[in-house]
């Protein structure tokens, strides 16, 4: 008999897009994957040759719980320099990833019952992550007129006494959306916790992008190398913890995953205090392929409002197309062969919209683009 847990957790549809196109890829289709939010660059060489290093210095054994310290002093030390805030090694959390990173925090803050407050639209597994600590979701929605801009006043309209915790994501997962220095003070001032997912850091286009914690210290931040660093299969991420949360989040740590990668560690100690020329040419593909993408599809028909100016995402309205987006997606997977990923699973206010990723190259977006006309043309 199945856990409640495991039956309730619903299906991660940009995954079940990314299945299907693999099942038709092997059957001879030529798919254009738009779907799925992964740097298409390689690691930067230098991260790599640390790598190398680590494994032919014998670094492959357990490292300390809370990760090994030269990286823990790397994180603080970026953070200083970036955005001039003051991180001891002994507040970071050296992680597999930021997935992880978020299921020890939240089992670390929410009990049963407290309240997380979410936008919707956002990533559409952090409602996932908080019900399966038996969290309660508060959504707040956010709107394609306002560029999906949190609004601080609506987020107060929705504080109760139970409320734990505000999450936010700047740059957003799905809409690209950067938010301002300040409204991310406002947010800092609603009174409960703030867990900011900073994964998209690096990833702007004519935007700043900012750190919570250059406004308040009751705040989480959740950090990671695998979207501008390039390193998702390396599996590397970190929380940054007021001090009183750390030592509880370290033994879930301990019991629940050992350590992170001793291998990736070492290769993100270079990630982080290296100057890297690749990424600086990576972020200047990214947008242009962000501009091309943008144009085409309101030519096409779509509507973006307000223009997205960060990480590799543009989640466009195809409202006047379709009320169905999974359905939508689906149909254009078999019939045009582009895989998009449907904008319900982002949450209900994102419903009718598909978010396109532009982590591909930009021959490959011009044809995935000219499908997707001949498509709308012969079949909407």
């Amino acid at each position: 008999m199945l856990s409640e847990r495991a039956q309730q957790i619903p299906p991660f549809l940009v995954m079940e897009i990314l299945e299907k196109a693999k099942s038709l890829e092997r059957d001879g289709a030529d798919i254009i994957h738009l779907e799925i939010g992964e740097p298409d660059f390689p690691t930067p060489v230098k991260i790599r040759q640390a790598a190398i290093e680590a494994l032919e210095q014998g670094k492959t054994h357990y490292t300390h719980s809370m990760g090994i310290l030269p990286l823990r002093e790397a994180i603080a030390d970026h953070y200083r320099k970036k955005y001039n805030v003051v991180v001891s090694p002994d507040q970071v959390i050296v992680t597999m990833g930021t997935s992880p990173a978020l299921l020890l925090l939240l089992s670390t803050l929410v009990n049963p019952g407290d309240e997380v407050i979410l936008s919707d639209p956002c990533y559409a597994c952090y409602p996932n992550f908080i019900r399966y600590v038996n969290g309660q979701v508060v959504s707040v929605p956010v709107h394609a007129k306002e560029g999906f801009v949190l609004q601080p006043e609506t987020i107060k309209e929705k504080v109760t006494s139970h409320t734990k915790a505000i999450m936010i994501n700047s740059p957003s997962n799905p809409t690209g959306t950067v938010l301002s220095a300040a409204i991310l003070k406002a947010i800092s001032e609603t009174g409960p916790y703030i867990i900011s997912d900073e994964i998209y850091h690096g990833l702007t286009y004519g935007a700043e992008e900012h750190s919570i914690l250059e406004f308040t210290d009751r705040a989480f931040v959740l950090n990671g190398f695998s979207k501008y660093y390039a390193m998702t299969g390396w599996r590397l991420g970190y929380i940054i913890a007021p001090t009183d949360f750390v030592r509880p989040m370290q033994k879930l740590q301990q019991n629940l995953f050992i350590c992170a990668s001793s291998i990736s560690q070492w290769a993100g100690v270079v990630a982080l205090t290296e100057h890297h020329s690749e990424l600086d040419d990576m972020v200047e593909i990214y947008d242009t392929r962000r501009k091309f993408l943008l144009k085409s599809l309101r030519e096409l028909g779509f509507k973006v409002e307000v223009e997205p100016q960060g990480a590799f995402y543009i989640l466009a309205d195809a409202r006047q197309f379709t009320a169905h987006s999974f359905q939508f997606s689906l149909d254009i997977l078999e019939k045009a062969h582009v895989a998009v990923t449907a904008g319900v699973d982002f949450g209900r206010n994102a419903e009718g919209f598909l978010r396109f990723s532009y982590a591909n190259n930009l021959q490959n977006i011009e044809k995935a683009m000219m499908r997707l006309e001949k498509y709308l043309r012969e079949n909407v």
